[in-house]
């Protein structure tokens, strides 16, 4: 018994229907998930990380943003090919129409694609406008990579260096480390940064932050931190064999608690500064 073409398009239509919810169900789920622990990837998350700086917000919301345009036009696209296919064969349409042009199709192809990368420029102009205008600093930290750490250095306050490695016994795995660069909450910290042998990169997704760590170069990004926790990050350009073992730690504290970990660091690194350099034991595996 042969279906009708009307039937075959409902059944198609409802399962394609299903597959969308199921698909959007998902990704709620991915969702929640990524939002259990703040500051660190999640066992199967779809979403981003969650943001803790306005940069952060500014960029999920560009995301998701794009997320709905995408969606939008892969189903437009989908359900044009879908038609094409169910309507136009050769034995739903065995005599095919010679019509060659169709000024308004040709008119409409071309204005609305400009007019959605207008307004998908817009906003990109808008985020990288945020993200490189640099706000006055409250907190002036330089981090310098090196093959396979960081350096991280205060040059406001008492211009103390020290060497973050990664803690094989701490959790979470492959992001911990033995010091952490510490900056106080709702302050506006300027991170310099450069490379002392390769390209490196300096990441941490949850402030919105990515910057390349390069020799003799001097680049230089923003965040400014609205909760205290750990975040973690990792070095994003492939720089060699220990690559995977650079992680990034981020500790947000209060003003009160900052002000006491900058004595403490200047008496800890300042004080000996040869402790605070890591040996070539530490970082050869």
């Amino acid at each position: 018994m042969k279906m009708s073409k009307g039937l075959i398009g409902r059944r198609f239509g409802r399962r394609f229907l299903g597959l969308a919810f199921l698909l959007a169900a998902v990704a709620a789920g991915g969702t929640v998930s990524a939002e259990e622990l703040v500051g660190q990837p999640n066992a199967w998350a779809l979403d981003l990380q969650g943001g803790v700086t306005p940069v952060m917000d500014s960029i999920a919301k560009m995301h998701n943003g794009l997320l709905v345009v995408i969606t939008l036009i892969t189903l437009l696209v989908t359900s044009l090919l879908v038609i094409a296919m169910v309507r136009f064969n050769a034995r739903a349409n065995p005599v095919p129409s010679k019509t060659t042009h169709n000024t308004l199709i040709e008119v409409a192809w071309t204005i609305i694609p400009v007019l959605i990368l207008v307004g998908i420029a817009v906003p990109s102009f808008r985020l990288l406008f945020e993200e490189l205008d640099i706000p006055k600093a409250d907190l002036t930290v330089k981090a310098t990579g090196k093959q396979w750490y960081w350096s991280y250095s205060y040059p406001d306050n008492g211009k103390f260096e020290f060497d973050s490695l990664i803690a094989e016994d701490k959790k979470p795995r492959m992001l911990a480390v033995d010091n952490e660069l510490v900056v106080p909450v709702n302050k506006v910290v300027v991170v310099q940064v450069t490379g002392a042998d390769v390209i490196h990169s300096f990441g941490v997704p949850a402030f919105g932050i990515k910057v390349d760590a390069i020799p003799g170069r001097l680049n230089q990004t923003w965040f400014k931190a609205t909760k205290t926790g750990m975040f973690y990050g990792q070095c994003s350009e492939l720089c060699g064999r220990d690559h995977a073992f650079m992680p990034i730690a981020v500790r947000v504290v209060s003003d009160q608690d900052f002000a006491a970990w900058v004595e403490t660091a200047k008496k800890k690194f300042a004080s000996n500064p040869e402790n605070a350099v890591a040996s070539a034991a530490d970082v050869m595996r």
